[in-house]
């Protein structure tokens, strides 16, 4: 076994993999870039190498620099992690000649499986199905425009060397392939230096559902089971869940033995992912067909580890160090369910777009409640700061329950409880996502966003008995916070007793609510219906709020906003105001301040590089049209016109690095 081993990664992988390191006693080596130099995975190693500035291609890209770090610090072997270098077949074969191990698959199983082009023809030339697509590399927009009417749209057009929902974009029509071709070359080249594109058709009703293999390099090949990936954004996984609710067992061992032969195909070894898509359409499971090999480990890997109760990253060392399996496919058995949301640097509320900024609160859920288990990956900590450099994926939450709907009511428990506060993030959609009708269903498909959410996300709904409940947690807010302002006040005469009834207005609508409280909770009638037993424990300033209302749990979050209070819970933000009777029949009158009128600006939705302004002053645009393309967070997202006009100004350039809100292009 080695001694000590060096994760060529940064985030939550890299802590990830260290965990397990030092579990197994093995010493570590973190690497890091400028932008990472306080990093939580960093301080977690038991050694730090410096590696080069922020921009990944000049740091954790740079193969020669890891190998440096190895040799500088006696480390053995290597953990790609997943990204970065982690599926270079280059990289394996410069670790081997350096005397390093790398710790997953053979050089030779990675350049069969890591180009896309080259793995379908595999596939196809060993009888597993293919989505009908044109397997070579397309240079021109005019070439991908034939190519794609003789497939017929929908297509799917993707680089190469593409992965993680980056390079890649569906096309519905002649337009949507030129606006996007290019773009797809470029995010091919930018993160993978690869901008080999194919094309494909596009599969409707499409599932994503994918197989867990490992092998030993002494022939030995299992698959664990499958995940359902389904629930994706921009081509993105934001849920994963295993098993799937879809596959059958006798669909789980034709998938899961059509993996194991293409890995054994290959000579493979490590663990590794087979990603089929399944069509939806057909209950029988049969029409599945091939998508990819990822020859790394999956971001989505922990709901494996929860429900085989195998530590992934453990077998991967093992493996690397020359050990046999210690187990054969009959041990593998499936236990419960287990549920993966990825929290992400982004506000679902403005379109999805990536934030930056620094985590100045970051608190985790509980890990565990009885029959129920609640598992962080992450790699920050309160302070770090969200770069636009990286990934915008901030951590995943996993939870783990007997069954589906335990797994998934957990979800929406440990999201409720889950603080992040100095960014925008996408907690209220998970949680919007948990507790949506069709996905608890399993009805899923990789167009369940697009479709439940057509015009964007606006907050999750509210039900009445939900509304009550946060109108009676605005009341005792109130009534604590009145108490204490009455104790500061009476030391300039005698004290002042707050009335017990108060009107809590919830997102403009009110609820006349009493309170009374007694030792151990509080009484409340609302709107004069029948009396409630509120059991929680709240003082001025507490973030969190727990709350038992007539044995209903509540937890939610709550912030001081102006005179009130946003309360936020089950995936929504409510502004909560309470006032006197009195204060409240006169706030009728208060007249709302209109919003200012930016519809004659684009700007720019989140913090990035300009690297496209496709208009100049005196243009005439249409609605939709194309104006100007940023990046940030490696990917790439076109801004458009928001009306018919008239460019009027140009005050940002291309190459310009640009804040949130930035004025791009001023319209007559």
């Amino acid at each position: 076994m080695f001694s000590k081993i060096l994760i060529a990664n940064r985030g939550e992988i890299a802590c990830r993999v260290m965990r397990t390191a030092k579990r197994m006693g093995i010493k570590t080596v973190a690497v890091y870039s400028d932008a990472d130099a306080r990093a939580p995975h960093v301080l977690m190693a038991d050694e730090a190498v410096r590696i080069g500035p922020p921009p990944a291609s000049e740091s954790y890209l740079k193969a020669e620099l890891i190998i440096d770090a190895c040799k500088a610090t006696g480390a053995e072997a290597v953990h790609p992690g997943y990204g970065f270098l982690s599926e270079r077949e280059s990289f394996a074969k410069a670790l081997k000649k350096a005397g390093i191990t790398f710790i997953g698959p053979p050089p030779k199983a990675i350049a069969a499986m890591g180009d896309k082009i080259e793995s379908k023809k595999l596939a196809r030339d060993a009888g597993v199905n293919i989505v009908p697509g044109y397997l070579d590399d397309i240079t021109t927009t005019k070439d991908a425009l034939k190519i794609a009417k003789d497939i017929g749209y929908p297509v799917m057009m993707k680089a190469s060397a593409g992965g993680g929902g980056k390079g890649m974009r569906l096309a519905w029509n002649e337009t949507d392939v030129r606006e996007g071709f290019d773009s797809v070359k470029r995010e091919g080249l930018n993160s993978f230096g690869d901008d080999r594109v194919f094309i494909e058709k596009f599969i409707e009703q499409p599932r994503h559902i994918e197989i867990q293999v490992l092998g030993d390099q002494h022939g030995n090949v299992l698959y664990l089971g499958e995940r359902e990936c389904s629930i994706q954004r921009r081509h993105q996984k934001v849920v994963e869940e295993a098993p799937s609710p879809f596959v059958t067992p006798e669909m789980r061992r034709a998938m899961g033995e059509q993996a194991v032969a293409l890995a054994k195909a290959v000579g493979y070894y490590s663990a590794g992912t087979v990603e089929l898509i399944v069509s939806g359409a057909d209950p029988t499971g049969k029409s599945f067909y091939f998508l990819e090999m990822n020859t790394r480990l999956q971001v989505e890997h922990p709901v494996t580890e929860e429900v085989t109760g195998l530590d992934l990253v453990e077998q991967m060392i093992r493996v690397a160090a020359g050990e046999k399996l210690a187990f054969s496919q009959d041990d593998v058995k499936l236990d419960g369910w287990a549920v993966e949301t990825r929290v992400y640097a982004e506000d679902p509320y403005r379109g999805f777009l990536p934030s930056t900024g620094r985590l100045t609160r970051y608190t985790r859920p509980a890990r565990a409640d009885g029959d129920i288990r609640v598992r962080v990956d992450d790699g920050v900590t309160e302070g770090s700061e969200i770069s636009m450099f990286y990934d915008p994926m901030v951590a995943k939450l996993i939870t783990w329950g007997p069954n589906r709907e335990a797994a998934i009511d957990a979800q929406i428990a440990a999201l409720d409880a889950f603080e992040l506060d100095g960014i925008g993030d996408n907690v209220d959609f998970l949680t919007a996502l948990m507790q949506h009708p069709r996905y608890r269903s399993g009805d899923i498909t990789t167009n369940f966003i697009a479709e439940e959410y057509p015009e964007g996300f606006t907050g999750a709904p509210a039900n009445a008995e939900l509304l009550s409940d946060i109108a009676v947690i605005g009341g005792m807010i109130g009534a604590i916070s009145d108490e204490r302002a009455a104790g500061v006040d009476h030391q300039l005469g005698p004290p002042v007793v707050p009335p017990s009834e108060r009107v809590v207005i919830v997102d403009g609508d009110q609820h006349k609510v009493r309170i009374k409280p007694y030792e151990g909770g509080t009484l409340a009638v609302v709107n004069g219906g029948e009396l409630i037993d509120v059991i929680a424990r709240w003082s001025p300033g507490q973030r969190l709020l727990s709350a038992s209302i007539d044995g209903r749990m509540r937890t939610v979050k709550v912030m001081k906003n102006g005179r009130g209070w946003t309360l936020n819970t089950r995936g929504a933000s409510h502004r909560v105001q309470v006032l006197p009777p009195h204060v409240a029949e006169l706030s009728k009158h208060m007249i709302e301040k209109p919003a200012p009128d930016l519809s004659r600006l684009l700007l720019a939705p989140m913090p990035g590089l300009l690297t496209k302004l496709d208009v100049a002053v005196g243009d005439k645009v249409e609605p939709g049209q194309p104006v100007a393309v940023m990046e940030a967070m490696k990917m790439e997202n076109i801004l458009r016109a928001p009306k018919a006009a008239t460019v009027k100004a140009t005050p940002a350039m291309a190459g310009d690095s640009l804040a949130v809100n930035q004025v791009i292009v001023e319209f007559e």
